[in-house]
């Protein structure tokens, strides 16, 4: 073996010789664990600014724009709400950093890097895990997209409208809210379909044209307003005063990292892309601490600015662009926001459980295939009934933070602490019982063990706890699946 140092950073790739061909599978890796979307890459390309832009479109989406107004329902003023928001992000940046780094030292997608901590079959476990809440994510996404359309059609045929009552739908949803699902649905899978090199560019370009679309709303709203001074920033009806604001301060924290717990366990799959670390860290900064202050900026202004325009408060951008008095401006705004809420669907929601589901039988499941899987599975979740008012949103934020923590927790303890940032690339590819990475018939009960304490704990915070606790549960699961990991695996090293 060659001990290959990574650039950017001390982590030890251990590999007897890099893969032939951009994502090509090396000769030697048992064909039972790889493919070509599955093996590590031998030219990592992407620069700072594409790991911008992939914030700027997560940030920027609808459903970041609704989860960060619904703080406003926890009885905080607007400065508490933007505080929270950044304190939140700030988290978020440092928990990035660290799950990017395993997959960008290796060139790896997250199911792959997670064989050295659940074994090279039981790997499998996260990848489902993580691939059905995906899923759920995708269909939430999706359907937000859906609306934006909805309101186009609405704007430029009005005759559709009775057709636009939930009651001439089914399953909760519209006639006219299920064709626009439709489309929004194939659109993203259409551009999914043209591989990794398109999705990059159609992120480049998504997160730069929301911001312009979200300055425009919010300048037309402050002069329709009467300018800054006849804003109230007091958005909620009541505000909490005195030290009881800080633990529900804590809460809408917790629900900002819940919120990205998602994309943030997902990044691995395209910091495997950076150059070098220096490149994925830089574009972080950018687009996380530095990009969401200018959103936070703007959600707390667009929203105080629909009460005295509206005469109520507005947090869905969709919602406050269809009150606009031009057709046009409404068309572009809800098409903008529309594309916007797809590059970041693709990207958080479509890539991540292609690369789960491929792994569990890659010779069976190409990336393509994966994604597909996925895509079909958001439409059976019916996830409009998931994200139709502020409980419901926290509530869902709350059950999946508590099923992502967990893997969060074992994959950072594994790499960094147990093994030290130190990987044998080629042994996360064979089967062979002597292989690093085989623990017992391929799978290790201590990782797998981690991950259902975690989980369990977390779910009964969300389950018996009050709706406070239970905005925690991401760093329940964590936390529990962290320290078991770390703690048996230590043990387990020392009795070996």
């Amino acid at each position: 073996m060659t001990d290959q140092m990574s650039a950017g950073h001390d982590d030890l790739v251990e590999a007897a010789a890099p893969p032939v061909g951009v994502g090509a599978a090396h000769e030697g890796y048992d064909p039972r664990l790889t493919n070509e979307d599955l093996a590590p890459l031998r030219e990592q390309t992407w620069s700072s600014y594409n790991f911008f832009a992939f914030w700027m479109s997560d940030v920027h989406s609808v459903g970041g724009y609704i989860t960060a107004g619904s703080l406003f329902a926890l009885g905080l003023a607007a400065w508490q709400v933007l505080v929270a928001l950044l304190v939140g992000i700030a988290i978020v940046y440092v928990l990035c950093n660290l799950v990017a780094r395993p997959s960008q030292a290796t060139g790896t997608p997250y199911p792959v890097v997670c064989r050295s901590a659940f074994g090279v079959l039981g790997a499998n476990v996260p990848a489902i895990i993580r691939g059905l809440i995906a899923v759920a994510w995708y269909g939430i996404q999706t359907y937000l997209a859906s609306a934006s359309l909805v309101i186009v059609a609405l704007k430029l045929w009005p005759g559709l409208a009775p057709y636009a009552d939930d009651a001439t739908g089914f399953t909760g949803l519209s006639l006219v809210g299920w064709v626009a699902f439709a489309v929004m649905w194939v659109l993203q899978a259409l551009v999914f379909w043209k591989g990794m090199e398109a999705i990059r560019r159609f992120i480049d370009f998504c997160g730069p044209a929301v911001y312009v679309v979200m300055f425009l709303l919010a300048g037309y709203l402050v002069w329709r307003a009467g300018g800054f001074s006849a804003i109230d920033l007091n958005l909620s009806e009541n505000v909490i005063g005195g030290w009881a604001v800080l633990p529900v301060m804590a809460t809408a924290v917790a629900l900002v990292v819940s919120y990205f717990s998602g994309p943030m366990l997902n990044y691995g799959d395209f910091s495997r892309y950076g150059k070098s670390f220096r490149a994925v860290k830089k574009g972080n900064v950018l687009g996380l601490p530095v990009n969401f202050l200018v959103f936070a900026l703007l959600v707390v202004v667009t929203a105080a600015a629909t009460r005295p325009v509206f005469g109520e408060l507005i947090d869905d951008p969709v919602e406050t662009v269809a009150r606009l008095d031009s057709t046009t401006a409404v068309v572009l705004g809800a098409l903008t926001f529309m594309i916007a809420t797809i590059g970041i669907n693709i990207v958080a929601n479509f890539v991540s459980p292609a690369f789960d589901f491929s792994n569990v039988a890659p010779q069976r499941i190409s990336w393509r295939t994966g994604g597909m899987i996925a895509a079909v599975g958001s439409v059976l979740l019916t996830p409009w009934n998931l994200y139709s008012s502020p409980e419901v949103i926290h509530y869902t934020l709350d059950t999946l933070g508590a099923f992502i923590g967990p893997l969060y927790g074992v994959l950072i303890a594994d790499y960094f602490l147990v093994r030290r940032r130190r990987i044998d690339v080629d042994a996360l590819y064979t089967l062979a019982p002597d292989g690093r990475y085989f623990f017992r018939g391929g799978y290790n009960p201590v990782a797998i063990g981690a991950t259902a304490v975690g989980a369990v704990g977390a779910m009964l915070l969300v389950l018996l706890g009050s709706s406070d606790a239970a905005a925690f549960s991401w760093f329940v699961g964590a936390g529990l699946a962290f320290v078991v990991h770390l703690v048996v695996s230590r043990r387990a090293a020392v009795t070996a």
